[in-house]
């Protein structure tokens, strides 16, 4: 619900008087996020702000904005801040090239591009909505006001997605499962459960589905800032996994696991991570696969050793039970992509990147880089058991 709030609407030079009293959105204690939208930023200061709109809580341990952005209008600000930014649209088929700029205590960023989003459910399957297109969901950290750029033909229901994480610590400790020296597979790597990152289940929609066998990994990146610290990855997950569900109509977080820049792993997409869960990170190819992001963008910034680790030993898990060659390649089918139309059969490395899938930069120049030496690990790790 709408609800005007006067004492909350300011002037801009009063706006810009209170930002030294701007908290991080990791302790945001607020249950509702209040936005207003203002005009296109001029050299003249906005002397009036629309009506404040209050919106409830998104979830467990999140608090977020669908704001619409009709033509002339591009600036928005938070009366409290956010850390996360996507924007959305009716996929009319046309592709659109979209940047943000976001304003915190020291000012204004540079303007960074929001790929769009090469992720997502196969198109045969209940999940595929082909009527939303989105971009990435970026992290920027702590902000209170964002520019939106559109370069060509501006939607009419274009929609920015505004999401602040308010700091819920509900990880704890991982308990490390001993080998089962009943079988000869690769052991299974520490891992922490959705419950240690609070996946709120009101957001999920029908049950897990599986695949028959798994043949691949795709590799991911989330394209989110590389500064992000330890206690900011619970957030971040919910994040991703409200805008996959209530922005994007998935009926889950479209990764079957995460790994962070600290080389923690994270179980995504429920049904259990031993299975072959049907996920939505690969669009095409999800159907014989598991998919890992790495949370970071790594197009410049190479990977930390302890994230190349981490998916070694994921890798290795994943394809050891079903007898597949780290360092092979196997031919699979596609769903439909934007690369291999539906029914192509290329034959592709058993550890990919989302790049050799679709049209996408994803998971950067850097990380994808990185893969020979996963390859080459992952096979000597299944090898040594």
């Amino acid at each position: 619900m709408i609800t005007v709030m006067p004492s909350l609407i300011t002037s801009w030079g009063r706006r810009s008087a209170a930002l030294g009293a701007v908290v991080t959105a990791a302790a945001l204690a607020a249950p509702t996020l209040a936005v207003t939208t203002a005009p296109p930023a001029s050299a003249a200061p906005v002397r009036a702000e629309p009506p404040v709109q209050r919106l409830d809580p998104a979830g467990a341990g999140l608090r977020a904005a669908d704001v619409p952005l009709p033509a002339g209008r591009r600036t928005v600000e938070t009366a409290t801040p956010f850390a996360m930014v996507g924007v959305t649209w009716a996929d009319d088929g046309t592709e659109r090239a979209v940047r943000v700029r976001t304003r915190a205590d020291d000012g204004w960023s540079p303007w960074r591009d929001l790929e769009r989003i090469g992720d997502g459910p196969d198109r045969r399957t209940r999940e595929r909505s082909a009527r939303v297109a989105a971009t990435d969901l970026a992290w920027v950290g702590t902000a209170d006001a964002v520019r939106v750029d559109v370069a060509g033909t501006r939607p009419e229901d274009l929609t920015l997605v505004l999401i602040a994480p308010d700091g819920a610590q509900v990880a704890t400790a991982p308990r490390a499962l001993a080998r089962d020296t009943r079988n000869p597979w690769s052991p299974k790597p520490t891992m922490r459960g959705r419950e240690q990152w609070g996946a709120d289940p009101a957001l999920r929609s029908g049950a897990a589905r599986y695949n028959s066998t798994i043949q691949q990994v795709h590799v991911h990146h989330t394209v989110n800032s590389n500064t992000y610290a330890r206690d900011d990855v619970p957030g971040l997950l919910r994040g991703i996994y409200r805008y996959h569900t209530q922005n994007l109509g998935w009926s889950d977080i479209g990764y079957n696991f995460l790994v962070d820049r600290f080389g923690r792993t994270w179980v995504g997409r429920a049904g259990g991570p031993r299975k072959p869960v049907l996920g939505a990170h690969t669009l095409g190819f999800n159907s014989t696969s598991t998919g890992v992001a790495v949370i970071g963008s790594f197009e410049d910034a190479r990977p930390r050793r302890n994230v190349v680790s981490a998916l070694v030993r994921l890798s290795a898990w994943k394809l050891h039970r079903y007898d597949r060659k780290p360092r092979g390649r196997v031919s699979v089918t596609s769903y439909g992509s934007d690369r291999y139309p539906e029914g192509a059969r290329p034959r592709l490395p058993t550890i990919d990147g989302h790049r050799d899938t679709n049209q996408t930069a994803c998971p950067g120049a850097m990380l994808y880089a990185e893969l020979p030496t996963i390859r080459r690990r992952a096979a000597a790790r299944i090898a040594r058991w």
